[in-house]
């Protein structure tokens, strides 16, 4: 009688691959690995500062909007990853269900998504793990610009020797960091809405933040949205990492939703705490934030409620938190790279591609996205930049990924049936998820000056770097999103677009 393994290895041999990473986690693993990824202490952690000094406790609000939009897009792409239990997710979703040239470019962009998205969240440790050691030892470590950026190297640097070193080891660091995550947010949110609540309810829906007239009020608040935006993508890691899951078509959907509605309920929950617990006047909180006198609104929250040693605790499992949410988002995107290189994809991806025999991990990729992953350190000019940069092009892989599977839903697909399925609701689904990936990217290509946040400050903001008269003023998201685009368009041309198919692909447009 066949195992299960084995049957996943033969439905992985139906789609032109053999199997070479280690198929050993399960239901709660791939649920831990995507929770991990979209992991709300980090991204709340990253903007809070942002959305409440834009918006005050109303920017809450912001939080069950991008859920509902969000959840839509994990919808179908539950449904497509109980097809195609493939590493790569969009990438391979696109090359499935649309064309090679098509998917080629969908994956070069989510691959500098993912990369940009690890260097915002290894920039986001700092914030933390710098004022946890300072109070716990005592030391008067500085919170500039550069330090941070040295805490951040270190971070990558040890990331990466983890996801060297196996899924397993992956596994165990995400599932013990997750539970504490889930843990460590319930327990405070509910000490700080008992005990520690300081705000009423009217905070909530006080817009007197926002400004005057309606089209400030709804510009200010989509950029106070940014907040939760950077927050709720990632769930499709989860499929991501289909090769290593055991019964992926099963199990790798179910944890997709899961992963969305588990993070909606806890950041919903600890937002709701924490804006609750401000202390003081609420008013001069926001104005001082915006003043510059307060650079971690947050930490200032829970310092003011709790006793040093709680506060320390709070800090320890915000920094778990961050980390295995790096060691996450690092790993979804080394599967990716993995993938796209396996099919001969990406430049000299034959060379630093190879799975190690023992470890079962693609060794040089690992390396390869480390470091890449460190280039916008050089540049470095705080994690919130970084983090609305990447989550600009995350927004742009998910709304190319919809493209796709939605022309391919009004061709007629899905033929075959699947243990996730939206039957008749797919298409209906397909497009409310693509007007709102659409309307997000509108908003995160918005330039904004500086009394809105400067989300998308002009190129000249960034330290360190000289650059032409004619580049100052053009916004650092546009630009990295050209440049990523133009690099990409160049390789294809002299190296992908005459380029024959492998074995894989011709499998793939088969099944097409």
């Amino acid at each position: 009688m066949e195992s299960a393994h084995d049957a996943d290895v033969r439905d992985l041999e139906k789609f032109g691959y053999k199997q070479e990473l280690r198929r050993a986690l399960g239901v709660y693993s791939s649920f831990a690995v995507a929770f991990s990824y979209i992991s709300p202490s980090t991204g709340i952690f990253t903007l809070f500062i942002l959305g409440i000094s834009l918006a005050g406790g109303f920017f809450w609000w912001s939080w069950p909007i991008v859920v509902i939009g969000q959840l839509i897009i994990g919808l179908n792409f539950a449904e497509v990853s109980s097809h195609f239990p493939v590493a790569g997710s969009v990438y391979q979703w696109t090359k499935y269900l649309s064309n090679r040239t098509y998917s080629w470019f969908t994956g070069w962009i989510y691959l500098f998504a993912g990369v940009l998205t690890v260097a915002a969240v290894v920039a986001t440790v700092p914030l933390v793990l710098i004022p946890l050691i300072n109070n716990v030892f005592g030391t008067t470590i500085p919170t500039d610009l550069d330090t941070e950026r040295n805490v951040a190297a270190l971070v990558l640097l040890s990331t990466t020797l983890l996801s060297i070193f196996g899924v397993r080891l992956v596994a165990l660091v995400n599932n013990t960091g997750v539970v504490f995550e889930i843990l460590g947010m319930v327990v405070f949110a509910l000490i700080l809405v008992i005990i520690y609540h300081h705000q009423s309810l009217s905070v909530f829906t006080d817009t007197s933040y926002l400004g005057s007239g309606f089209n400030n009020q709804a510009g200010t608040f989509l950029a106070a949205m940014f907040m939760s935006l950077f927050v709720i993508y990632g769930f499709d890691t989860a499929s991501t990492l289909a090769e290593e899951t055991k019964n992926p078509r099963r199990e790798a959907p179910r944890a997709v939703i899961a992963a969305i509605v588990g993070a909606a309920i806890i950041g919903a929950i600890f937002l709701f705490a924490v804006v609750i617990a401000v202390p003081g006047d609420m008013s001069k909180f926001v104005s001082d934030i915006n003043a510059g006198k307060d650079p971690f609104p947050l930490v200032t929250i829970i310092q003011s409620n709790f006793p040093g040693w709680a506060s320390n605790v709070y800090l320890l499992v915000v920094f778990a938190a961050i980390y295995v949410c790096c060691l996450a988002i690092q790993t979804s995107t080394i599967r990716l790279a993995f993938g796209m290189a396996r099919d001969g994809k990406l430049p000299l991806g034959h060379a630093w591609n190879r799975v190690h025999p023992t470890l079962h991990t693609p060794i040089g990729t690992c390396i390869v996205v480390g470091v890449l992953a460190g280039l916008p350190l050089v540049y470095y000019a705080g994690a919130g930049l970084i983090a609305i940069g990447a989550t600009g092009m995350i927004y742009l892989s998910y709304i190319l990924g919809n493209i796709a599977i939605l022309l391919a839903r009004l061709k007629g697909w899905p033929k075959d049936s699947a243990p996730f399925k939206l039957g008749s609701w797919g298409v209906l689904v397909n497009i409310l998820g693509l007007a709102w990936g659409v309307a997000m990217e509108i908003n995160f290509l918005w330039p904004r000056n500086a009394a809105v946040g400067g989300q998308n400050p002009p190129l000249s903001a960034l330290p360190n770097v000289t650059i032409p008269d004619f580049l100052t003023n053009i916004p650092i998201y546009e630009f990295t999103l050209a440049l990523i685009i133009i690099v990409g368009f160049v390789y294809w041309f002299f190296a992908q677009r005459n380029a024959p198919a492998s074995a894989p692909v011709a499998a793939a447009e088969a099944r097409a």
